[in-house]
């Protein structure tokens, strides 16, 4: 009988900022040197590096398993979190898990990125989720020993993912890993869950763990030698298949449903053209918005300056050409859309700044209000920023005042 594969689904990349010290490069090359055909990145709260991960390991024939590790907390005041790892298994589910991990951080009024329970019990098509071993909800009843509570939380958990709730088990050496394993497993088999073994790897080689530790004094503002700091068991490196295998050989199906799960996830990030807003307003399209705002707008720049630095004829003319090249490289909206936010941000009283960069050399961006630069006054060129011969996506540079910014 052949040994079991085994595929990790808890790998945490630098994209973890301050908590690993693996890049997706690494990844991909680890899972070519050990012949691992798939991996699940679950990053804490954030799909920051998705797009890179999935390329990166795609490009080299190895599946990405689109996840996130999350922070969840209960929707009361000063909950404590508990983990909870959630994977997309196909387009539906990722949209899903990108929607949570942009909640994840806009619901922090603390900011500090964090998940509320009832949005991960909502909408779980396409998801399947673990239950985050001994840092999850149903471990941490175990740990105070309210068994009712966590067949109770695990119940609701496998419920609103039917077929799809994993029950985690981890080893990493910890004493809470060990004080709740037979109770985990005990309620897997009593409710009829599966199983399955992950591990948490933050650094390449059992030799690096000294260098993380280091990294976690500076993520936590601690030091090395200080006493009853946080650490992470140096047992927290990106074990081998084999190492894997041998540490569960006493729960083989635990191995084994590492593999079912890479079957069932189909979906990665892709790279697409850029997605913007459509700004088509009063039945007139983003080009007749754009023309209408931009002609209204240089009559009032024209009006209200002190100066003029070329007869009207020339400004028009100006207006007209950039108008036909932003059109034609179908870029209306973009000008419409930081048009939009700047003149909201002004009306609001939000400093911004005059314009800097290319975008200065805009007569169009002028007028919208983007910009606070006559680009006739100084010649500047409006090709340093939009040129047909170069097709890319415009690029203002916008400083807005530290203060306020995030309104």
């Amino acid at each position: 009988m052949t040994e079991s594969p085994f595929i990790h689904l808890a790998v945490r990349s630098s994209y973890s900022l301050l908590e690993s010290m693996i890049s997706p490069k690494d990844v991909q090359a680890w899972c070519e040197e050990h012949l691992v055909p798939a991996v699940a990145i679950t990053d804490r709260n954030n799909l920051f590096g998705a797009l890179e991960i999935s390329l990166t390991l795609s490009g080299a024939g190895i599946q990405p398993i689109m996840a996130c590790c999350f922070d969840v907390v209960e929707d009361v005041p000063r909950a404590e979190p508990s983990r909870l790892s959630i994977y997309a298994q196909n387009e539906t589910g990722y949209r899903r898990l990108m929607y949570l991990s942009s909640r994840a951080y806009l619901d922090a009024a603390d900011g500090v990125p964090k998940l509320s329970r009832s949005l991960v019990m909502e909408q779980t098509d396409g998801l399947i989720v673990l239950t985050g071993g001994a840092e999850g909800e149903v471990a941490k009843h175990l740990l105070k020993g309210r068994v009712a509570d966590a067949r109770t939380e695990l119940s609701t958990l496998a419920n609103a993912y039917p077929g799809r709730c994993y029950v985690e088990i981890t080893r990493h050496g910890t004493p809470e890993e060990r004080a709740v394993e037979e109770g985990l497993i005990d309620l897997a088999y009593e409710l009829d869950l599966p199983l399955v073994a992950t591990h948490d790897a933050r650094f390449m080689k059992e030799s690096d763990a000294q260098a993380h530790d280091a990294m976690m004094c500076i993520s936590n503002g601690e030091y090395l030698g200080q006493p009853d700091r946080k650490q992470v068991s140096a047992q927290q490196y990106l074990k081998t298949p084999s190492e894997m295998r041998l540490l569960f050989a006493d729960l083989p199906e635990a191995i084994e449903n590492t593999v079912e799960i890479a079957r069932r996830c189909s979906v990665k990030a892709e790279k697409h053209a850029p997605i913007l807003p459509n700004f088509s307003n009063e039945g007139r399209s983003e080009s007749e918005e754009l023309r209408k705002q931009a002609l209204e707008g240089l009559e009032l720049r024209l009006k209200e300056a002190d100066q003029l630095y070329a007869d009207r004829e020339t400004y028009f003319e100006r207006l007209d050409y950039e108008l036909g090249i932003i059109e034609r490289m179908g870029f209306p909206g973009y000008f419409l859309i930081v048009s939009d936010f700047i003149k909201w941000a002004k009306e609001h009283g939000i400093p911004v700044g005059p314009g800097r960069g290319s975008g200065a050399g805009s007569v169009v961006a002028w007028v919208l209000l983007i910009t606070d630069l006559d680009p006739l006054r100084f010649d500047l060129l409006f090709e340093r920023f939009l040129n047909p011969e170069r097709v890319s996506m415009p690029d203002f540079d916008v400083d807005f005042c530290q203060e306020r910014r995030g309104e």
